[in-house]
């Protein structure tokens, strides 16, 4: 059973969004600000920044931004900036997620991975520490982490989406 129930009018949902595109340089969303707003990379390559680190390089259409926010209720919590020219679906966050559910059923996949990869990787961490293995494993696992997180990595839908778009 397919976890969206009807893929092709979900698509055809997200066609219908209005289109936002931003330079190679434009920050997206700015960490600590409140817009309400879902943005759904169509193309472009971004980088999501939080604290001055880099966490991922993102480029898969579909890839869903400003999720967290709205579902913990909180500002922004790190910058998201194109790398290149983007273009994102854009969607008032309070109405696609409670008028459609297969959009909440998307944005609830994409953060499922994301935490089952955490989680992954904390283990290793944890099974490093208790094996007294050298502190440089700890940096190798974090290495690792953000490798998963980020679409160019080993496991591209770690981070990103649902893979449907």
């Amino acid at each position: 059973m397919a976890l969206i129930p009807d893929l092709a009018e979900f698509k055809k949902s997200l066609a219908a969004l209005p289109v936002l595109t931003v330079e190679a340089g434009q920050t997206v969303l700015a960490a600590g600000s409140t817009t309400g707003q879902l943005y759904i990379l169509r193309h472009g390559v971004v980088e999501i920044v939080r604290d001055g680190h880099r966490i991922a390089t993102v480029s898969e259409p579909g890839v869903v931004f400003g999720e967290l926010a709205i579902i913990l209720d909180k500002p922004h919590t790190a910058d998201v900036r194109a790398v290149e020219r983007c273009e994102f679906h854009v969607a008032k966050a309070s109405t696609l997620l409670t008028e459609n559910v297969a959009a909440l059923l998307y944005v609830s996949a994409i953060l499922a991975r994301r935490l089952d990869t955490t989680n992954e990787v904390l283990v290793g961490i944890k099974r490093d520490l208790e094996a007294e293995n050298q502190p440089g494993m700890i940096a190798k696992a974090l290495d690792k982490l953000e490798e998963l997180l980020s679409p160019a990595g080993s496991n591209a839908a770690a981070f990103t989406y649902y893979p449907m778009l």
